[in-house]
């Protein structure tokens, strides 16, 4: 029998009768080596929950069936999810039932998915709604930081979106608790959001070890791919990746960072420092300007630049402001002017003030929208490089994502990437020159 066969099979009643007195067991959402998690509806009350079903007798990574290992490091994460459940950005877990086979977690059902998942149906997030998920994250995270807690996996995958399309952090299957100082050694993780001080203590002996740092250095991750769809580190060879981060090699330079103000760009810096002192902490990370910027300190420089004297914009605004400086002349005349007809003119209309009022609301609404009014597009720029223009990337990333979005996978080396590397291979660019000289 397939193996995916045999995770479709529900365990034995006898196996957990706890369980299938107070739930029952619905459809798979999600598969993981050892685990499977369905939905399940409660039956008292009929709401919805996400069971996630752990097989103790399964085989693990490296090949190996310890079900007594399996169950310590089941009871060290559920005693890690008690501690921190109750927080708003954080997986509740409502129910927990063992058996001498299987243990059985009853969470909170977030029917948004994965993050990765919307990620994937949207290719990139906006300035906006990146702020919002991940000051998320990071309240979450600092949190699990104030238990003393490191969490050591962050990543799209393990974080959930409720039906409000709020975070909830998920998989604590890697998190530890730490006492005063002390400093973790082993290798876990993601490769692409491992810290450098992870990668150090497997290939240095002696190493200092690391702590809660490696959550703030994969949060920077997170929100790098969050904005442009990439997440900063990858290469096709994953040994040039780790040498990557492990000398904090990483760039603004594509074309989806030039619609990008500075202050995301800033963060993501401060973030990914390769020196864990010198990283910034989630507590600084909150007060980053990122998150506290007032509507009206949004950056304008794409605007400044497009107001030449010659563009529809300049010529939509200097429209707008002589008809706004005509109406202003003609009510200072008629208050200034003390001729009789003046002032007959000059006495009460409710039907002209209101129109003024509406016409100076719709020309600051008008002069707010021109930063994201997109300029007359030019045949010859999109022939020239069409990747370079925000409308036409979104719509080849977009096209890109639903030819080839079955290939991107979870835990796979972060293949969504390669998606977005449009760089041709020095073999097939000589051999394109060479065809064009014959």
């Amino acid at each position: 029998m397939a193996k995916d066969e045999e995770d479709d099979l529900l365990p034995d009643k006898d196996a957990a009768k706890g369980f299938y007195a107070k739930y029952e067991p619905k459809e798979i959402l999600g598969r993981g080596i050892s685990s499977t998690v369905r939905r399940c509806i409660e039956k008292e009350t009929g709401k919805e929950f996400a069971a996630k079903i752990i097989d103790l007798g399964a085989t693990t990574e490296s090949g190996e069936t310890n079900p007594y290992h399996m169950l310590e490091a089941t009871r060290q994460e559920i005693s890690i999810l008690r501690q921190v459940m109750g927080h708003p950005y954080i997986i509740d877990l409502q129910d927990v039932f063992e058996s001498d086979a299987f243990v059985f977690l009853v969470f909170e059902l977030c029917p948004k998915g994965e993050l990765f998942d919307y990620l994937t149906s949207v290719v990139t997030l906006s300035e906006k709604k990146t702020r919002t998920i991940m000051r998320q994250i990071f309240e979450g995270v600092e949190y699990i930081h104030s238990k003393h807690i490191v969490h050591r996996d962050l990543k799209p995958e393990n974080i959930l979106l409720d039906e409000n399309h709020n975070v909830k952090i998920t998989d604590f299957g890697f998190a530890r608790q730490l006492q005063e100082g002390e400093k973790l050694t082993d290798l876990c993780g993601t490769p692409g959001y491992l810290a450098p001080e992870t990668l150090k203590c497997n290939m240095f002996e002696g190493s200092p070890g690391y702590s809660q740092e490696v959550d703030i250095w994969a949060c920077g991750v997170i929100m790098f791919t969050l904005l442009v769809g990439c997440p900063p580190f990858w290469h096709r060879k994953q040994m040039v990746m780790l040498r990557n981060i492990m000398e904090g090699k990483y760039s603004f330079t594509s074309p989806e960072w030039a619609d990008i103000s500075e202050d995301p760009k800033d963060l993501i810096r401060k973030c990914l420092v390769v020196d864990p002192a010198q990283r910034i902490t989630v507590k600084e990370v909150l007060r980053h300007p990122f998150f506290n910027q007032m509507l009206f300190e949004q950056n304008i420089d794409g605007l400044k630049r497009s107001l030449s004297t010659k563009s529809r914009r300049m010529s939509r605004i200097t429209e707008i402001a002589l008809s706004l400086n005509a109406l202003i002349r003609c009510v200072s005349i008629s208050r200034c002017c003390g001729d009789s007809i003046l002032r007959k003119q000059s006495r009460f209309n409710a039907r002209k003030k209101f129109q003024f009022a509406i016409l100076v609301i719709r020309a600051v609404i008008r002069i707010r929208r021109l930063r994201y009014t997109a300029e007359p597009l030019h045949v010859e720029e999109a022939i020239r490089d069409p990747y370079r223009v925000k409308v036409l990337r979104k719509v080849i990333d977009g096209c890109a994502f639903r030819v080839y979005g079955h290939w991107v996978k979870k835990g796979e080396g972060q293949n969504r990437a390669a998606l977005f590397e449009n760089t041709p291979r020095t073999e097939l660019h000589a051999l394109y020159i060479n065809n064009l000289s014959r």
